[in-house]
């Protein structure tokens, strides 16, 4: 799912192609994509976009007279910049907003259509679509720390909710943790002054070293190649790779439909962390350290 890094460097591309240009047709290639009633995609058209913003991990195109299109890409939506005229995306489409100056096609590979639009007027309306989640790249630490100790979750979990920051997702919270040294598992409540700091200012560089790297590869271009596995990543998507930094094999935790990434070595003292679904199977079997992880591995 695209997270805050994505998403910011998509507006960024957005606000240099659509405000002030003026919305000419908003066609839906796939009819379940729009979750709302009211306004009519009509009712958009011929209005000028106004602005571009981040909600969280939404997308919100501004237009005249107060109209917004609220786009949340979930797992596999992306946006994608084309000229008039141009060749469109072909059955991966569920939207084109067809603007004077190019066309913003929504997109979504898969079976599983999650990608939503909704079209809502008003800020009142438009705030509903607000998780209301801490933005940490415009908070102070005594914020921070109120947040992910507001209730009592494992890190990886605060990171992760909504409703107490905004715009993390499960890719970056791993490359978070990874940074900060922390384990994912460990509850909000027993974390230490000390680890709650180191955790906050690992959030915000590691958010905005990303934003850097994306906003450099996309250059002036559309970002395009947008995903939650990236080779320069430390630790996500990095199962039994070795960790950039003390080069043990980065473990994996699965669950239901996710799965995270850490360096035990690095965030849980040389502790191999119980996978539910496995250890279940393995009991006393399932490796408890580094070391007992090695010596199970296959040979090369």
């Amino acid at each position: 799912m695209p997270e805050l890094p994505d998403v910011t460097v998509y507006v960024e591309a957005l606000e240099r192609r659509a405000i002030r240009s003026r919305l000419e047709k908003l066609r839906l290639e796939s009819p379940f994509v729009l979750r709302s009633v009211a306004p009519a995609p009509s009712e958009l058209e011929g209005r000028l976009a106004t602005g571009v913003r981040r909600l969280g991990k939404r997308i919100v195109l501004e237009f005249e007279d107060e109209l917004f299109a609220v786009i949340h890409l979930m797992i596999a939506g992306r946006l994608r910049w084309r000229e008039r005229g141009s060749k469109g995306v072909g059955r991966i489409a569920l939207a084109a907003f067809e603007f004077s100056n190019g066309v913003l096609w929504l997109t979504e590979a898969g079976s599983k259509k999650r990608a939503s639009l909704h079209l809502v007027r008003g800020a009142t309306q438009l705030d509903e679509h607000d998780p209301g989640g801490l933005d940490v790249m415009e908070c102070e630490l005594a914020d921070f720390e109120r947040a992910l100790r507001r209730e009592n979750h494992t890190l990886k979990r605060a990171l992760t909710d909504p409703h107490a920051f905004s715009g993390i997702g499960n890719a970056y919270s791993d490359e978070i943790l990874h940074a900060a040294k922390l384990s994912p598992l460990l509850w909000t409540s027993r974390a230490t002054p000390e680890e709650v700091e180191r955790l906050f200012h690992a959030t915000r560089e590691t958010l905005r070293a990303w934003i850097e790297r994306l906003r450099s590869q996309a250059g002036d271009a559309f970002p395009e190649e947008v995903t939650a596995f990236r080779p320069e990543m430390a630790v996500h998507g990095r199962f039994r790779q070795p960790c950039p930094v003390c080069g043990a094999p980065v473990q994996r935790i699965a669950h239901a439909d996710n799965e995270f990434n850490y360096c035990a070595r690095c965030q849980t003292g040389g502790k191999v962390l119980a996978d539910r679904a496995l250890s279940r199977l393995l009991k006393n079997d399932w490796p408890r350290t580094i070391e007992e992880w090695e010596r199970l591995r296959p040979k090369r």
